[in-house]
């Protein structure tokens, strides 16, 4: 008799996990229950009257392949493309400073266009050399990010470099960013050659071999669909539901009861057992059910950040943007709102109409209650105020969405992975047929999602 698996949630993580019950055990019964009434959780493409808008995440990391293979696989392939490359800037002081050509997440590799920028001083300059001489750091466990970058390179390469490249990536101040949990990588580079640069130089020489086995390859680094992320979500919907996976919409999960060798399942329409179970929704959600076990308590204290998604329409005649570039990201010090700004048009040019430009803007930053105190409204217009500082606006946008997003970026503070493993650790030993996975534990990347419920599946598979 086939065994019985729940999922909870129908964003990617979950959607994704059930696309590997059925790969790898195509006569399971699988049921997803959702609370909304669609797929794909942040997840969320606008399309009309010619324009493909991105109000979630916008794209996701190529070299990640987990995502791409299942694109193909569900028959999307010819959909697929990467970003149009350009140069990328920073604000600080004011100003846009082309980010230095040659550098990893803000880490030099080239001297050339690295002695070049005035982005940094020249005291700046020194100061990070000093990191081909600088031993490895000795830590235990982890280290902040800002702790880690600043012994590294010092303060002016972390916060007009590194800090505009990784903070906004997690949501979290990069003072209390986990670096094990994020970044640890840049350790094991460090270890590894005794210099981050060092490392950096050796990953980059890789990444240009790779490109060379590959020449014709697109040398964008991000991914989209000729229609949008939703895309994705839509082909993966159909792919599982044709293979025989229910899905519920509409249909919050009031409670659950742990039995010893199953679960039960309640819902506003009644209950229903089940041999396994998959738990994929933010940590605020599932500490409903798992509220009573101390083991889990690290997430009533886990914060997340709110971020909102600004996205400004306009006919080109009204805009003045002479950068070359498909946006920027914003230095700490600098005294602005939002936090990034895609230039979509210019880096996604499928998504809009001829004679019209995109422009995504983010606001919200860890700490700042800026999203919660506007309106839709108030907060365009101070996304507004803030572009001001970098380009000109001739006129009124054609139309403006806002999209908020409560909540939404859990925050990795130092030791962060160390409560992670220790939680699931605790799930093995205690829940047979039980996995909670997805953001909340250990990457925000939609192939990081995808990644962890293969992961899940692949245990939850051996478990029953």
């Amino acid at each position: 008799m086939s065994k019985k698996v729940a999922i909870i949630g129908a964003g990617i993580t979950g959607l994704a996990s059930a696309y590997y019950f059925k790969h790898y055990k195509p006569e399971m019964d699988v049921t997803i229950f959702e609370a909304t009434q669609r797929p794909g959780g942040k997840i969320q493409t606008y399309r009309k009257d010619g324009y493909t808008i991105e109000l979630g995440p916008e794209s996701y990391l190529g070299r990640k392949t987990i995502m791409t293979d299942i694109a193909k696989d569900i028959g999307l392939e010819n959909d697929l493309i990467t970003n149009q490359t350009g140069q990328s800037y920073i604000f600080a002081k004011n100003k846009l400073y082309p980010i230095p050509g040659g550098s990893i997440m803000g880490i030099p590799t080239d001297i050339k266009p690295f002695l070049k920028t005035r982005l940094i001083s020249p005291i700046g300059k020194l100061r990070a050399g000093l990191d081909l001489f600088k031993s490895p750091i000795q830590m235990e466990d982890d280290i902040s990010v800002g702790e880690f970058f600043r012994r590294r390179l010092g303060n002016e390469i972390l916060e007009n470099l590194i800090e505009p490249l990784m903070g906004g990536i997690y949501g979290t101040d990069i003072d209390h960013l986990s670096l094990m949990s994020t970044f640890p990588n840049f350790k094991e580079k460090e270890e590894e050659f005794g210099s981050l640069i060092k490392g950096m130089q050796h990953e980059k020489a890789e990444r240009i071999k790779q490109r060379q086995l590959y020449p014709g390859a697109p040398k964008g680094q991000f991914k989209q669909f000729r229609h949008g992320l939703s895309s994705f979500i839509e082909a993966l919907e159909q792919d599982v539901t044709s293979k025989g996976v229910t899905i519920r919409y509409n249909t919050p999960v009031e409670d659950i009861k742990i039995y010893e060798d199953n679960y039960e399942i309640i819902t506003n329409s009644g209950s229903e057992q089940f041999d396994g179970l998959l738990v994929t929704t933010p940590h605020q959600t599932f500490m409903k059910w798992f509220n009573h076990d101390q083991a889990f308590n690290y997430f009533n204290s886990m914060d997340s950040t709110t971020v909102a998604t600004v996205v400004f329409a306009f006919d080109e005649k009204n805009i003045e943007n002479t950068y070359d570039g498909t946006g920027f990201v914003i230095a700490r010090t600098s005294n602005t709102d939002i936090t990034a700004c895609t230039w979509t048009t210019k880096k996604w040019p499928f998504t809009t109409p001829e004679g019209k430009v995109l422009i995504r803007a983010y606001v919200g930053k860890p700490g700042d209650t800026v999203v919660d105190d506007h309106t839709d409204e108030e907060i365009a217009m101070i996304a507004r105020r803030d572009l001001n500082k970098m380009m000109i606006f001739k006129g009124d946008p054609d139309f403006t969405i806002v999209n908020r997003l409560p909540k939404s970026m859990p925050q990795y503070h130092i030791g962060h992975i160390k409560q992670i493993r220790e939680i699931q650790n605790h799930v093995k030993a205690t829940y047979k047929g039980l996995r909670i996975t997805g953001a909340p534990f250990e990457a925000v990347g939609l192939p990081d999602c995808i990644q962890q419920g293969k992961n899940a599946v692949e245990e939850l598979i051996d478990e029953l």
